[in-house]
């Protein structure tokens, strides 16, 4: 039996019709971009997650209460790694535009165009969730967050 595994997104929105990217350092999809996220380990819970993955891709550093979940994607072979992955995306919305870089497993971070984003063909199923995220009425007021 395979694996079933849980990971999440996470859709960043800054000023401009900008979206937080990173290019992946990693199979699979080595060097294309895709949303920040990652596995959640087992002792955690989804919002944590998300907010440590996007840390940790990005240095973008938010709290949990500036997250806000969108929905689920799990269709199969959604991702190509080992055993069956459904993954939690959440959203964002900032009212600055941080400084961002690539860490852990992210060869790169920076905010493109959300068209650019779109045109470029994003890894697994991210067009689909950044169209779903794009579609979502807006959670909120921006957050703002200090530069990292």
């Amino acid at each position: 039996m395979q694996p079933f595994l849980v990971t999440v997104d996470v859709v960043a929105f800054a000023p401009g019709g900008q979206v937080l990217l990173v290019r992946r350092g990693r199979p699979p999809y080595a060097g294309s971009w895709a949303l920040p996220g990652g596995f959640v380990e087992t002792d955690e819970d989804l919002p944590d997650a998300a907010v440590r993955e996007l840390a940790e891709e990005t240095g973008l550093e938010l709290a949990v209460a500036d997250v806000t979940q969108l929905g689920a994607y799990g269709a199969p072979g959604r991702d190509p790694r080992r055993g069956r992955v459904v993954t939690i995306a959440f959203t964002t919305r900032l009212a600055i535009l941080p400084d961002v870089f690539g860490a852990d497993d992210a060869a790169e971070a920076r905010w493109m165009p959300v068209e650019q984003a779109l045109a470029e063909g994003l890894a697994f199923d991210h067009a689909r969730i950044l169209a779903d995220a794009l579609a979502a009425p807006a959670s909120g007021a921006a957050r703002s967050t200090r530069e990292s």
